[in-house]
C-alpha cells in the first residue's frame, strides 16, 4: 500500500518521510547548533541612536531579548532536541543519553545524535513526521532573527490551500503568508482569503491536518 510523506504528503512506498522532506531535516539539524551560538549575538536589541559615529552613552542596561532568551534558554531549542533523542533512544532501547555540560554543547550533541539516525528515523520511526515539524519549527524561530530577511521570503507556512475549483478538487498547494500582505494568497490557483476569512481558513487547515488520507503510515 502506499503511504504518504508525513510533511509534504508526497507519496512513499515506504517509510515516514519522502527523500526531500529527509533532506530538509538532515539539514536543518545540522545548522541548529550554528544558529544557536549565532542568537548570542541578539539577546540585547541594538542601542537606538548615534552621534557623530558614536553609540549614544545609555544610563542603564538594555532590557534582554526575551525571544532569543526563550530560545538559548533551557526550555528552547535545547529541550526540543533533548526530548526528541531520549524518545529516540528510548525507541530503539538505547541507553538514556548523557547530558554534557552547558546549553551550547547540549544543544550540539542532541541534533549530531539526531542527524546520526535520520535514515532510520524517517524509514522506520513513527514519529519522523512529528520530529520533523518541531524541528523545522525550532530552525524557522531562530533563523527569524538571525536572518530576518530570508525568513521574511519564504514566508510563514499556514497549511494546504482549500479552494475547490470548478470540478470539485480542492487545490491542495501549500499555503504561505509574506509580511506586509493584506491577504494570504494562494501561489498556485491564485485564490486569496482576507483577513476576516482567516479564522475559519485556520479551523479547515488545523482540521485537515488533524485527518490523514488513508494509507499514511503509522
Amino acid at each position: 500500500m502506499t503511504a504518504a510523506c508525513e510533511v509534504c504528503e508526497t507519496p512513499i512506498e515506504h517509510g515516514y518521510l519522502c527523500p526531500g522532506c529527509t533532506k530538509v531535516l538532515a539539514e536543518r539539524l545540522h545548522r541548529l547548533p550554528q544558529l544557536y551560538r549565532a542568537l548570542g549575538a541578539f539577546l540585547q536589541p541594538a542601542v537606538r541612536g548615534a552621534e557623530g559615529g558614536r553609540t549614544q552613552a545609555v544610563d542603564a542596561p538594555l532590557p534582554v531579548n526575551e525571544h532569543v532568551l526563550d530560545l538559548r534558554g533551557p526550555g528552547g531549542m535545547v529541550a526540543t532536541l533533548e526530548s526528541w533523542r531520549e524518545a529516540l533512544h528510548d525507541a530503539r532501547r538505547w541507553p538514556a543519553p548523557v547530558l554534557r555540560h552547558g546549553i551550547p554543547d547540549r544543544v550540539a550533541a542532541a541534533a549530531a545524535a539526531l542527524h546520526h539516525s535520520v535514515d532510520w528515523i524517517t524509514r522506520y520511526w513513527p514519529g519522523a513526521g512529528d520530529l520533523a515539524r518541531e524541528i523545522r519549527d525550532a530552525h524557522q524561530a531562530a533563523a527569524s532573527v538571525v536572518h530576518p530577511r530570508l525568513a521574511e521570503e519564504r514566508g510563514t507556512r499556514l497549511g494546504k490551500c482549500p479552494a475547490v475549483d470548478p470540478s470539485g478538487a480542492i487545490c491542495g498547494a501549500i499555503l504561505r503568508h509574506f509580511p506586509g500582505e493584506p491577504a494570504v494568497t494562494c501561489r498556485w490557483c491564485g485564490c486569496a482569503f482576507e483577513p476576516h476569512e482567516w479564522a475559519g481558513l485556520r479551523e479547515w487547515i488545523d482540521r485537515d491536518e488533524s485527518n490523514p488520507p488513508i494509507g499514511v503510515a503509522s
